[in-house]
C-alpha cells in the first residue's frame, strides 16, 4: 500500500467509517509507532527544520482561530508549516487526532485554583474557573463545537475537570448531586459564550462593528409601535439594555447569571440537607 493510500485508510479507521465502530479518541489509542516511522519522522524534521508535533498542534490553532473550523485542512495547515502534507502526517494520523490535540491544548489555557488552599472559598474558586472556561471559549470559537464532537478527554482537559469536582466537593453537595451541579454551571457558562462567539462573528462577516449592530437591533424593536404593541415585555428591556456598549452588557449579564447559578447550587445543598432523615 503506498503512503497516499495508507493515509487515507489510518482516516478511515480512526473516524470508523465503514467499520461499524464509532471513532473512540487518541487519548485512548497506544501509540507504538514503528522504526520506520521513526526514521521517517527525524528525515521529516532534518527537511523542515524544527516541525514537531507541539509546532503542529500551535500553527493548527493560529489558523482555527484566524479562519474558523470549516476552512480548516490538512493541506491548508502544511502549507502554512512550509512542509508537504505527507510531513504533518508524520506527526498526527489523521486530523481528527490534530483536533483532540488542539482542544486539549485550548483546555490547558485555563488557569485553575489550588481547591486545598487554606483560604480556599468554593463560590470564589467556582466563579473563577467559570470566568477562565469562558474566556477559553471566546478565546477559540471553534472549541465549542469540538467539545460536542470529541470525548474531551486529554490530561490538560482532565486537570481541569478533576479540579472543579475537588472545588464542587468542598462545598458539601451531596455527591450525588455534583454532576447535576457541575451541568448547571458549565452548560451555562458554555451557552453563553457560544451565543457572545456567534453575535461576534456575525458582525465580522457583515462587516459591522458590534455596538453598531446591536443598536440597529434595539432600536429596530423600541421604534416599530407593532413590536412594542404585541411585544410589550421584550421592547421595554430592549430600551433598558441599549445604554452602553455590548461589552457592558456581556460582563453584567454574565456576572449575574453565573452568581445566580452559583447561589442555586447553594440553595439546592441546603434544602438536600434539610431533607435528609
Amino acid at each position: 500500500m503506498n503512503r497516499i493510500s495508507d493515509v487515507a485508510e489510518r482516516e478511515r479507521m480512526a473516524g470508523g467509517k465503514g467499520a461499524g465502530q464509532p471513532r473512540t479518541s487518541i487519548w485512548l489509542a497506544e501509540e507504538k509507532p514503528s522504526p520506520r516511522r521513526r526514521a521517517s519522522a527525524e528525515r521529516s524534521r532534518e527537511q523542515s527544520g524544527s516541525l514537531d508535533r507541539e509546532r503542529i498542534v500551535a500553527t493548527a490553532m493560529r489558523l482555527l482561530d484566524a479562519e474558523g473550523l470549516a476552512k480548516f485542512s490538512m493541506r491548508r495547515l502544511a502549507a502554512e508549516l512550509g512542509v508537504t502534507a505527507m510531513s504533518v502526517y508524520w506527526y498526527v494520523d489523521n486530523k481528527d487526532d490534530l483536533l483532540e490535540l488542539a482542544l486539549d491544548e485550548a483546555s490547558g489555557e485555563i488557569a485553575v485554583p489550588d481547591p486545598e488552599a487554606a483560604d480556599a472559598d468554593w463560590r470564589e474558586q467556582l466563579r473563577h474557573l467559570a470566568y477562565e472556561y469562558r474566556g477559553m471559549l471566546t478565546r477559540h470559537p471553534w472549541v465549542a463545537r469540538l467539545v460536542g464532537q470529541y470525548l474531551n478527554i486529554g490530561p490538560k482537559a482532565m486537570r481541569f475537570g478533576d479540579v472543579t469536582l475537588r472545588v464542587l466537593r468542598h462545598s458539601g453537595v451531596e455527591p450525588s448531586r455534583i454532576a447535576g451541579s457541575l451541568g448547571a454551571l458549565f452548560q451555562f457558562v458554555y451557552g453563553f459564550a457560544t451565543v457572545q462567539t456567534l453575535y461576534d462573528e456575525r458582525c465580522r462577516a457583515a462587516g459591522i462593528e458590534q455596538d453598531r449592530y446591536f443598536k440597529e437591533v434595539t432600536d429596530t424593536l423600541t421604534e416599530r409601535p407593532d413590536f412594542a404593541a404585541q411585544y410589550t415585555e421584550s421592547v421595554a428591556m430592549a430600551r433598558r439594555v441599549r445604554e452602553g456598549s455590548i461589552e457592558d452588557m456581556w460582563e453584567r449579564d454574565f456576572a449575574f447569571g453565573l452568581d445566580t447559578v452559583i447561589a442555586g447550587i447553594e440553595v439546592m445543598r441546603d434544602r438536600a440537607r434539610g431533607e435528609a432523615p
